[in-house]
């Protein structure tokens, strides 16, 4: 799996990361990963879903960075009833996860297609952290061919797919690419879990942001943008929690 990682940029991300953060900050979003895990494991139980309120499937949807000011426009896609019956053939039917995933997709109507993927993907990866992966823009956006794992993955790796469902399970194959080089990558040390691979990827695309930014931005503009961890938080969705230890 290795050769198809480019080692000297994926080590270079690292390097950069913590000249500006200390390693005890990226294993605290990695553990907040955890509790967040944890909730929507806890609410989205198979036993309970289908009995949830509005109010308690909220808390979980409060947790995608990307919609959770934008829960009204989700509504305005598709009803809350229809909403929580789609989540559950999502994580509990039988299907192939491309087919499921590209259901659940389907099933939000006209919303943005990034938001579309970026929902599908966190209550998959969060839900059943040990099974499934995570796909946000900010690792791959398929129509503007830009995100975190394109900078660390050879450019002879495939992410284009025909559908939303064929495209993660593409990103799943590079996620688990990444995962696999954690100890040579020199990330490991933040989870060992998938959790772990999260955090190095929006560090990844932190990294570069910045980057990009800072050459296109004036000096005043830059000095406002959030500091690594922040960043890194608002990303996974944890911005304020705070972990058990």
């Amino acid at each position: 799996m290795s050769q198809l990682i480019d080692m000297e940029a994926a080590k270079e991300f690292m390097k950069e990361t913590l000249a500006k953060v200390e390693k005890e900050n990226l294993t605290d979003i990695a553990n907040s990963l955890v509790e967040k895990s944890a909730l929507f494991q806890q609410v989205l139980a198979q036993e309970r879903l289908n009995e949830l309120s509005q109010e308690e499937l909220d808390q979980v949807l409060q947790r995608i960075f990307s919609i959770r000011r934008k829960l009204p426009e989700v509504y305005g896609h598709i009803s809350f009833h229809k909403l929580r019956s789609a989540i559950f053939h999502l994580l509990y039917s039988a299907g192939k996860p491309d087919f499921r995933f590209q259901a659940f997709c389907d099933a939000l109507g006209e919303l943005d297609t990034p938001l579309k993927y970026d929902i599908t993907g966190e209550l998959l990866h969060f839900t059943f952290p040990n099974k499934y992966w995570l796909w946000s823009r900010w690792m791959w956006d398929p129509k503007n061919k830009t995100g975190a794992l394109p900078l660390v993955t050879s450019e002879d790796f495939d992410l284009q797919g025909e559908t939303l469902g064929e495209v993660y399970m593409k990103v799943g194959k590079a996620v688990a690419f990444v995962h696999s080089v954690a100890e040579m990558a020199e990330f490991q040390f933040i989870h060992r879990s998938l959790f772990g691979t999260d955090v190095y990827l929006s560090c990844v695309y932190i990294i570069y942001s910045y980057t990009v930014l800072q050459m296109k931005m004036t000096k005043e503009f830059n000095e406002v943008m959030p500091g690594l961890t922040e960043f890194s938080r608002r990303l996974l969705g944890v911005y304020g929690m705070q972990t058990a230890a």
